[in-house]
Parts: structure tokens; sequence; C-alpha cells
């Protein structure tokens, strides 16, 4: 790669680079990509299976998702699992499992009752789990370490029909590269041990400066790095109107199976990061994992060293407009007592027996000495605040510049819209550069 133009370089092998990688040799007429990788190997960071819940994220059990954007985010989500059927992954880095959504107490029961029937029209294999249904399908999650049943009222929503609902992604990206370069041909190169340190634009062509001091350039860029996306545009004068929040998510196991599917919690509105919910643990021999947790890190990546903590301050860009937005999170009583819990959740000695308090709500006969905290395991998700409005941006942040240059920073449940991020991408590229995009093959074989 000595000297090396291309039409495309992709920076960050994760799950949104390397589907952006695929489609552009498997829909497009582009002959001449790069993917570019920090580190070792593929997926070796958030896109791992160990740093994500390997939930396929369609909307059906997740209560923070609006009507709107469930119907939106039931479409995307076939991606994933229609690639995987095309490729014959199914069984081998892709599964099925029965997946719930559970209700404890009046408030959240009636909540669940009401939101099955208005979802149950976007999502007809939808059924709604009584008591008795869970003694039999999920039965951890309705009796006490005594034998007793648990007195709140509960009852769940889900589906135990084979859904998909489980995805190895690392397993998944290396896949899209293997795939992308047997169908791209020699055009299509993978990068590995390549940190992309610094990008400038002279004339119509990008120069991407590199740790391994290889001569790159490119006519279109996409940066798909994570936390370091807002960081690279900061560096190229874009999205300075921006700051990144990164937010670490750690993980619980238990030392045997607990639960036979996902089991996830009805979410508190105020809260901006996910529910605590359960899963059979596909890397961990089907042993139940709990989490995400949620704390506020100061750098952009979790286990590499602290080499990204001036990384962290540059993105986070500290003034009083960032302030206010920490100030005003920290007064909702709701929100403090969370930041103040998952910070607990880090802490050896306490943190087993303050998680197990939250944990009982899934599994209410759950023992502090059953669980033990997944060392290696959880990411950084980058949360984007605004600075002019003040405000925490939930969901993919994007910065186009309509310059030959985007930067994606997607933030959970991004591995489930990676296809969909991609297809974005790639529209803007063939429009960008003139090539030629088959919506037709692309539908049938993603979306049909």
């Amino acid at each position: 790669m000595q000297n090396r133009h291309f039409d495309v370089v992709i920076i960050g092998a994760g799950t949104s680079g390397t589907a952006l990688f695929y489609e552009l040799a498997a829909f497009t007429n582009i002959k001449n990509v790069a993917l570019l990788e920090k580190y070792e190997g593929v997926a070796t960071l958030n896109s791992n299976g160990r740093c994500n819940s390997q939930t396929i994220h369609c909307g059906d059990i997740e209560t923070n998702y609006s009507f709107e954007k469930a119907k939106s985010v039931a479409q995307i989500a076939k991606m994933p699992v229609n690639y995987a059927l095309k490729h014959g992954y199914d069984g081998k880095f892709m599964f099925a499992h029965q997946k719930m959504v559970l209700a404890v107490g009046d408030k959240e029961v009636s909540s669940i009752r009401a939101r099955y029937e208005k979802f149950k029209e976007i999502y007809p294999y939808l059924e709604l789990y009584e008591r008795e249904d869970l003694k039999r399908i999920e039965p951890s999650v309705v009796f006490e370490l005594d034998g007793s049943e648990r007195k709140e009222n509960i009852v769940a929503m889900g589906t135990h029909n084979g859904t998909y609902t489980t995805m190895d992604f690392g397993a998944m990206c290396n896949s899209l590269v293997k795939n992308a370069q047997i169908l791209g041909g020699e055009g299509f190169k993978l990068k590995l041990n390549c940190n992309v340190e610094e990008i400038k634009k002279i004339g119509d062509t990008f120069y991407l400066k590199t740790s391994d001091k290889q001569a790159i350039s490119a006519s279109y860029v996409v940066v798909d790095a994570g936390c370091h996306s807002l960081y690279l545009a900061h560096k190229m004068g874009y999205g300075l109107d921006l700051s990144t929040l990164p937010v670490a998510g750690s993980f619980y196991l238990t030392k045997k199976r607990l639960l036979n599917g996902k089991v996830y919690m009805v979410q508190n509105n105020k809260l901006p990061f996910a529910a605590l919910h359960g899963d059979p643990d596909i890397l961990a021999s089907g042993n139940t994992r709990f989490g995400p947790t949620a704390l506020v890190m100061p750098k952009l990546e979790r286990y590499h060293g602290n080499s990204s903590f001036l990384e962290f301050l540059s993105s986070l860009k500290l003034d009083k407009n960032v302030l206010e937005v920490f100030i005003n999170l920290i007064k909702d009583a709701d929100i403090r007592r969370y930041v103040l819990r998952n910070f607990l959740f880090e802490i050896p000695l306490v943190n087993k027996k303050e998680f197990i308090k939250d944990a009982r709500k899934i599994v209410p006969s759950l023992k502090e000495e059953d669980i033990y905290y997944a060392s290696g395991f959880g990411g950084v998700r980058p949360q984007v605040i605004n600075r002019h409005t003040k405000q925490l941006e939930l969901g993919e942040g994007r910065i186009s510049t309509n310059d030959g240059i985007v930067f994606n920073m997607t933030p959970s449940p991004g591995a489930t819209s990676c296809f969909d991020t991609a297809r974005r991408d790639l529209l803007e590229i063939c429009k960008y550069l003139d090539k030629n995009f088959d919506e037709q093959k692309f539908n049938e074989e993603l979306l049909s």
C-alpha cells in the first residue's frame, strides 16, 4: 500500500466501517477502497462481542423507542439478519433466543400492557406473558430465593418463536471484510496497525498521516472511529459545536445459565442510558450476563492504557456550556442517583453487593456469590453534547461535510444499524464520485 491513492478510505474496522467496506464491494462499481484499522485485528473495540450486549435491536422490547422510531428500526434491523442468512451464518454467529421486556410493579405493568396493544401492529409476533406463562418460559424472573413467588405484579412482552435476537458482531465484522475482498478483488485492501493521526485536504484529494508512515490518499474519506471520530473532525475544523462524552458500560457474569433468553427492564425515560438487562452470553457458554452499567470515563478507549486521556480532553472542549449540561443532568435526582450507583458498581468490595440489588429486579433469587465482575468486558460509547443547544444528543451522531469526508459517531445500538449507516454513506459517496449504486440488488439482498 506504499504511496497508494484510493477512491475511498474508511477509517475504523468496527461494524460501521466493515459494513461500508462490504456494501461498496457488493453494490457499487467502485473498485479501489482501503479499510484502515489502528489495532492488530478487526473489531477489537466496541464491536467485539465482549464489549456489547450481542443484541439485534429491532425495537420490539426496547421501551425507550417511540412508535415511529420502532417502525424505522424494525426495517433497519432486518439488514444484519438478512446478511447472515444469505451467507449461512445462522447458528455460527447469529442465534435465535426468546426475548422479553419484564414489567415489575403496577405502573410498569400498565405501561407494558398498553404498549403491547399498540406495538403488535409493527411486530405481529409479540406475545404478552402473564405470571403463569413466565413460570414456564423464564421461571427465574418469578421466584424468590426461598422458592416463593415474588410479590410484585409482573407481566412481560416478547417472543419465543425463533426470532433472531443475538449476534457476535465481532465475528460479523470479520466476515464482512472477507466477503468484501472476495467480491471487490485486489482493489479492496485491509490495513491493520495503521493509526490515522491526521487528515488534510489539498485540492480534491485527502492526505492521511498514519502511524506506520505510509503515504495514503483518497478522493473520499469516511471516519467510523467511534469516540475518535469527533476527535479527528475537530482536528480538521469540523463539528466544533459538539463535544464527546465517553460512557463506559461494564457487565457482570453469572457462573451458570440463569435465563433462557434475553430479559430487558422497562426504561426510565429520565435516564439517558440503557436499562439493565440479562442475556445468555454466546461467548461465555450461554451463562447469563447482566448489564450494562454506565460510567463516564475520561478516555476515548477503555483497555488500551491511558493514551487516549489527552484526546478525551481535546474532544470534550470543556467550557461553560458543557459544564451547564453536566450541572443540569446532576440536578435531576433520578440521574444523580443513577450516576452514583453506577460509580459504586466499579468499586471492588462493594460493587457486587450494590449491583445485585438492581439485578434482582430481573432475577429475585440472585445471590452475591452467583455473579462476578466481567473483567475485560464492556466498551466505551460516544455520547454527543451540543454546546450550542446545551443538550446531550442521544442516538447516532454524524457530521456530513458535503466536501468529500463524513464522520460517524455511533453509540449503542450502532451495531444493529450499521448496514443502514453504511447505506447512507454509500449514497453520498456515489453521488460525490459519480459512481453507480445497485439499489435493486441492495434491497433484494438486505431488505426483502
